[in-house]
């Protein structure tokens, strides 16, 4: 049914062997809709599954991505509810994205403002989506709370900011010092992870510990992170990263330490945010909140930090950025 580029990667060589390939497409079964990408998202999950350290990847050689922003291109014989010519994001659980013509159920499909940059619309699919999890599902945020977000200038970290924004929330935010204006000026307090320690800064201002962070590394950083959260406090975890580049056993003791520090009886939580498992299990969940970040989007409420915009033959330099961290906002790939 015709050709479309696709990025393939296969858990072993890392960066240096991603390849992007010509592919057939393939029509839409009949609760699916086929979807041209105009933009598809670089996440660290797709940095850690190139290099064999993402548990939730799929096995062998697979084509990476959970998001896309694009226009529906054919739609199978039972969905009734999108037209072909749509602008449209979506988020898939299964990864994918990162292809020219993707095949998904029109359930995951959200139409989009026409006006709207493809890349800005990509930006708020896992990153916004991650970002609303955090605060409103896993931290029950409502206001005036003080907060740490880690990893602040990235794809998820400025989603927060400006989310966190919106509650009036006391905002503390690691970076590096590069990067401080930008945390500044998404209403965060920089902390440069480099120079400073953030357990002793934040004690320092609040002595009698914050209301909740979050947290994307896990390891000695999580638990670093719940000694700043005071009773009643919520830490919450929404990556395995690490030192590096993740994997099953840094999953395995991430997890274990999550069961561990819950176990203290001081009033804190620590809970999980995986979003690609939140919408799998809760599709209304999904379509009701993505589709109240599209209206934000539209209103001018939010504006996803665009990092890099690199064209999809070059895919690898949008994953070596990401995973260098030379960036701030989001990598897209523009199709």
């Amino acid at each position: 049914m015709g050709g479309a580029r696709r990025v393939l990667i296969d858990g072993r060589g890392g960066i240096s062997s991603i390849k992007v390939v010509e592919a057939e497409t393939r029509a839409p079964e009949p609760d699916e809709v086929r979807i041209r990408t105009l933009a598809s998202g670089i996440g660290f999950a797709d940095v850690m599954a190139a290099h064999g350290g993402y548990p939730l990847a799929p096995r062998g050689t697979f084509t990476p991505g959970y998001d896309l922003a694009g226009r529906v291109e054919a739609c199978g014989a039972d969905v009734a509810d999108l037209e072909e010519g749509r602008l449209v994001v979506a988020l898939n659980p299964q990864f994918g994205c990162q292809a020219d013509a993707v095949c998904m159920k029109a359930e995951l499909v959200v139409p989009v403002n026409e006006d709207a940059d493809p890349a800005q619309a990509v930006a708020l699919v896992l990153n916004y989506l991650t970002a609303h999890c955090l605060v409103h599902r896993k931290a029950d945020l409502t206001g005036g709370e003080t907060v740490l977000v880690h990893a602040a200038a990235g794809g998820v970290g400025t989603a927060l900011l400006q989310l966190g924004r919106r509650l009036n929330l006391t905002m503390y935010g690691t970076a590096s010092r590069a990067k401080h204006d930008v945390v500044r000026e998404l209403g965060g307090i920089p902390i440069d992870y480099r120079s400073e320690d953030f357990v002793e800064v934040i004690r320092r201002e609040h002595p009698h510990g914050i209301d909740a962070a979050f947290d994307p590394f896990g390891g000695e950083n999580l638990r670093r992170s719940y000694d700043v959260v005071g009773r009643g406090g919520r830490v919450v975890s929404y990556g395995f990263a690490g030192d590096s580049f993740g994997g099953r056993a840094e999953m395995i003791k991430g997890l274990l330490r999550m069961a561990w520090l819950n176990a203290w009886p001081d009033g804190k939580r620590v809970s999980l945010c995986a979003t690609p498992d939140e919408v799998r299990k809760n599709n209304a969940w999904y379509r009701e909140t993505l589709s109240g970040l599209v209206r934000m989007l539209e209103a001018g409420e939010v504006q996803p930090v665009i990092g890099a915009r690199v064209p999809l033959a070059e895919a690898a330099e949008g994953y070596r950025r990401v995973a260098e961290g030379s960036v701030t906002g989001k990598v897209v790939l523009i199709h």
